[in-house]
């Protein structure tokens, strides 16, 4: 059985935008605020363009991006830095998930 999904208006924007970003080779961390998440190993995260922390613990630091939200789940994990641009959290990471908000 096959569901039809409707897009919502802001949903149709959204996806234009990233048609139009693309389309000119515009890097989409700078135009449509996408975050970047930099992983070294398995013991350290560098994460760009986030909204704010919406949970923190550590086996689980979950955060607000722009477009989605994303867990980063592991042991021993801490924030040792974090500015409004970017944070470094540092631990033993065991799987990063991204969670769309729309």
């Amino acid at each position: 059985m096959m569901r039809n999904h409707k897009q919502s208006g802001k949903q149709k924007l959204e996806r234009k935008k990233e048609v139009i970003v693309e389309s000119l080779k515009l890097p989409k961390d700078s135009v449509l605020g996408a975050s970047i998440v930099t992983i070294t190993g398995n013991t350290d995260a560098f994460v760009e363009n986030y909204r704010g922390i919406l949970e923190y613990s550590e086996e689980l630091i979950l955060l607000q991006g722009k477009t989605c939200q994303i867990s980063i789940i592991g042991k021993r994990m801490s924030i040792d830095y974090y500015t409004n641009e970017d944070m470094k959290i540092s631990g033993y990471i065991e799987c990063i998930r991204y969670h769309n908000s729309y």
